[in-house]
């Protein structure tokens, strides 16, 4: 029997993990497989042979693909051009559907088959784009089990694997040991600060994360924060928006943001993927996001979900408060905070719900994306 060709592509650092611990997974079950593409790192150590850096594909914002977007062009439709004229066994395109979906287009019509990993938010917004994925796509590798309804309409073929994050953080561990191996003391009442890694979430977030923990400490002076920077460009934009508050207890640090959500006994963070880092924590928190207001007038108009957060939409009701644009603001922050910490009911019935999240989300995602794939691989074979 040849050996399995498949092209892979991942266009971020989170699309790297998934991709790193799938091909490790696929290894174990075709040992002779050839896996190239595109990809990061942990891809590459596997075994990917990659024939374009990944930073290419990692592009945020409207203004800043279209920059990109003739290179984007031009190295999507080569890489067409040799899927095809060398076709693999199979194509797998890992999260970045604005350049994957367009792949797996072309290549299902060739006749190759086609995953796609990680379901684009098509229950936010861009829902016709099930359309597409329809006729993009054989199979559909989702991380959540609330996606599947969102695709009835075409009755795509769908298997849900679980979060491979779930299994990286353990469900037990020693919230005291984090405090101390960032320097606190073990009963120090600690409040994390995540405003996020991009600059535009510094430029909007920071300021109004600082203003609101300066008005929280205020009340409660016994508070801690610590706030972890994603790296040294923002370590030092951070340090200086906190030279505004120099009375204020709050030690920022070099990335540890895990360890810093691991030692809170609350979290204020921005909207995104982190909050799902601290739903699998079990952390209460309080979501905010902000952004240029023209930015946000276009994606508010294209939303269409009653919640923005995943542990929302993972729990399917307002389990931790959303704070958005101008409601984003220090007062209200606050508020939410100091309920947050101090409010018993509120603290339970969240952590509760997180735990569920958690065992929901706690599957072997490698082992089951891997065995998805073989049964389409075996699928075909039988059919042909």
């Amino acid at each position: 029997m040849p050996k399995l060709k498949v092209a892979i592509i991942a266009g971020e650092a989170s699309g790297d993990i998934l991709g790193g611990g799938l091909i490790k997974a696929l290894k174990a079950r075709y040992p002779d497989a050839e896996f190239y593409g595109i990809g990061g790192e942990l891809m590459i150590a596997q075994g990917l042979t990659s024939l374009a850096a990944m930073e290419q594909l990692s592009v945020m914002g409207l203004f800043e693909v279209l920059a990109r977007l003739p290179t984007l062009l031009k190295l999507r439709k080569k890489l067409i051009a040799d899927f095809i004229s060398s076709p693999p066994d199979l194509f797998i395109g890992i999260d970045a559907p604005d350049f994957n979906l367009n792949i797996e287009l072309a290549l299902k019509q060739a006749g190759i088959l086609t995953v796609h990993y990680v379901s684009p938010s098509v229950w936010a917004w861009k829902h016709k784009r099930i359309y597409k994925i329809k006729k993009a796509v054989d199979l559909l590798l989702t991380l959540f089990p609330f996606e599947r309804q969102h695709y009835a309409a075409t009755a795509q073929k769908i298997s849900f694997v679980g979060h491979p994050l779930a299994k990286l953080i353990p469900q037990d561990y020693s919230q005291q040991q984090h405090k101390q191996q960032l320097g606190f003391n073990a009963d120090d009442l600690i409040v994390a600060l995540l405003p996020g890694s991009r600059s535009s979430e510094t430029k909007y977030l920071t300021p109004v994360f600082l203003h609101s923990a300066k008005l929280l400490w205020k009340k409660h002076p016994q508070l801690r924060f610590v706030l972890p920077a994603a790296n040294q460009y923002r370590y030092e934009e951070i340090a200086l928006l906190m030279e505004q508050y120099p009375d204020l207890p709050v030690k920022l640090i070099l990335q540890q943001s895990r360890t810093a959500m691991a030692a809170a006994d609350a979290i204020l963070i921005a909207s995104g993927t982190a909050t799902l880092e601290a739903a699998l924590l079990a952390k209460p928190m309080v979501v905010a996001y902000k952004m240029a207001a023209l930015t946000y007038a276009i994606y508010s108009r294209m939303l269409r979900v009653e919640y923005v957060s995943l542990p929302n939409l993972l729990a399917g009701e307002m389990l931790v408060p959303e704070r958005l644009q101008k409601d984003a603001n220090p007062e209200t922050l606050c508020w939410e905070l100091e309920q947050t910490l101090f409010n018993q009911q509120r603290r339970e019935h969240q952590i509760a719900k997180l735990k569920q999240i958690h065992q929901q989300l706690d599957l072997p995602a490698n082992e089951r994306a891997a065995d998805a794939i073989v049964q389409l691989l075996q699928s075909k074979l039988g059919s042909n």
